[in-house]
């Protein structure tokens, strides 16, 4: 339990700090410096205003200096990645595989908000998540991964891992690219941004070619059934308006990265 709670604190902070990528990173502005400031006079917030949570009651979700009302976004953000670190740290203890979890659930909650926020998935996210998915792999060697079984054993099972990776992230985002390649070409208008490859690509590298491709199923479904009823309810022109695939993609890839333990649980069981 103890693990946990330094987990939920750890998630606390590096949610505060997701909180500052997704304003700046959309932005192109520097997540160093300055120090954070209000986006609305733009006066820097002292130390003791910037604690996860705690600063968001205290000052009941409102600048000091000018009184505009802080996004609830801050507070969510901060909220849910501490409690998604504190549940995979709770269910799988302190390995690399909750370490890796924990990474990719942060990376996701930093897209999901800044897709929803600026319809933009930022490279640092997507580009940087993809190669920390092939560290990952290497170091915590995840089985039943398609490419992985269909390698040399002799290899080793770090480097067959992390070859696995690179390969799913490849075919994971080719076939996302030729899906928005055959819309464009059929429709005549764009369906798909390059940062939603580019986000394939890293669910690939996280989650294998199988757990990539069941995310952009599910993704692709949610994205459907609450985007189209969201567009009907507001009357919005369906034909222009452009939706947050990347939240929903998000969305389903945490899920299927969050029941992996399940999943080859399950086929070790048919494997018997």
């Amino acid at each position: 339990m103890l693990e946990a709670i330094l987990a939920l604190v750890a998630g606390l902070l590096i949610g505060s700090f997701l909180n500052v990528c997704i304003y700046r990173l959309p932005r192109d502005l520097s997540v160093v410096s300055p120090r954070s400031f209000c986006p609305a006079c733009e006066h820097p917030v002292a130390w003791y205003d910037n604690v996860p949570l705690l600063s968001f009651l205290v000052l009941r979700g409102r600048c000091r200096h000018c009184g505009q009302p802080i996004s609830p976004r801050y507070p969510l953000v901060e909220a849910l990645t501490g409690l998604l670190m504190f549940g995979i740290t709770l269910s799988q203890g302190l390995s690399a595989n909750s370490l890796r979890l924990c990474t990719f659930a942060a990376l996701i909650v930093g897209l999901v908000f800044s897709d929803l926020e600026e319809r933009i998935l930022p490279d640092e996210f997507t580009l940087g998540g993809t190669a920390l998915g092939i560290v990952f792999a290497a170091l915590t060697t995840p089985e039943y991964r398609l490419f992985a079984l269909l390698l040399p054993a002799e290899w080793g099972r770090a480097w067959v891992s992390a070859i696995d990776a690179v390969l799913s992230a490849a075919a994971v985002s080719g076939i996302l690219w030729f899906a928005g390649w055959a819309f464009h070409r059929l429709r005549k208008r764009e369906g798909l941004g390059f940062g939603d490859v580019k986000m394939a690509a890293m669910l690939g590298a996280f989650l294998g070619l199988q757990g990539a491709l069941l995310a952009l199923i599910l993704g692709s479904v949610l994205g459907s059934v609450v985007g189209l009823t969201y567009i009907f309810a507001t009357g919005k022109d369906a034909s222009t308006y452009k939706l947050p695939f990347g939240t929903f993609l998000g969305a389903a890839a945490l899920t299927v990265a969050l029941l992996e333990g399940q999943f080859v649980s399950w086929l070790e069981k048919l494997a018997r």
